[in-house]
C-alpha cells in the first residue's frame, strides 16, 4: 500500500489556517473539524507550518491564569470509549481510528488495568508485519521444507 491509496480512500481535503489568526480560532477549528492539527499558510497560501493540540496545550502552560480557575470536570471526556484486555489489536485500531480517540482505557472486571495509546498499536501491527513478512520471504525463498 502507497500513500496515495490512502489518501484515495480518505480524500486530499486538508483544513488549514492563516498564520495571522488567532489561537482561540485554531482551537474552535479543531474542536468544530474534530481533528488535531491544521496546516498555517502565508498570505500567499504556501504552507509555513502547522499547529497541533499539542503546540496549544504548550501555550496554555506559558499562560496559566485562566487555567488556574478551570476545573478538570468542566473540560473532560465523559462519554469514554474503553477496551477489554481480551480485544483483538484489529478491533482496537478499528474502534480508536473509527472514534478518533488516541487513548483507551482498558477495563476489566470493572476495574481499570492499563491505558493504550494509539501509537502502542501501530507498534504492535507493525512488528507483526515485520514478523509476517519475513516468514513470508524464507517460505517463498524455500528456507521452509516443503
Amino acid at each position: 500500500m502507497k500513500v496515495r491509496d490512502i489518501l484515495k480512500d480518505k480524500g486530499s481535503d486538508v483544513i488549514t489556517i492563516g498564520a495571522e489568526v488567532t489561537v482561540y480560532e485554531a482551537i474552535k477549528t479543531l474542536v468544530e473539524k474534530n481533528i488535531g492539527s491544521l496546516l498555517v499558510l502565508d498570505e500567499g497560501g504556501k504552507i509555513v507550518g502547522i499547529i497541533t493540540e499539542r503546540d496549544i496545550l504548550k501555550e496554555c502552560n506559558r499562560r496559566l491564569e485562566l487555567l488556574k480557575q478551570t476545573k478538570v470536570k468542566e473540560v473532560m471526556t465523559k462519554d469514554m470509549i474503553i477496551g477489554s484486555p481480551d480485544d483483538d489489536i484489529d478491533y482496537v485500531e478499528s474502534v480508536m481510528t473509527q472514534n478518533r480517540v488516541r487513548h483507551l482505557p482498558i477495563i476489566a472486571d470493572q476495574k481499570l488495568v492499563g491505558l493504550i495509546s494509539i501509537g502502542d498499536v501501530v507498534k504492535v501491527l507493525h512488528r507483526e508485519c515485520k514478523v509476517e513478512n519475513r516468514y513470508l520471504k524464507d517460505f517463498i525463498s524455500g528456507k521452509y521444507p516443503g
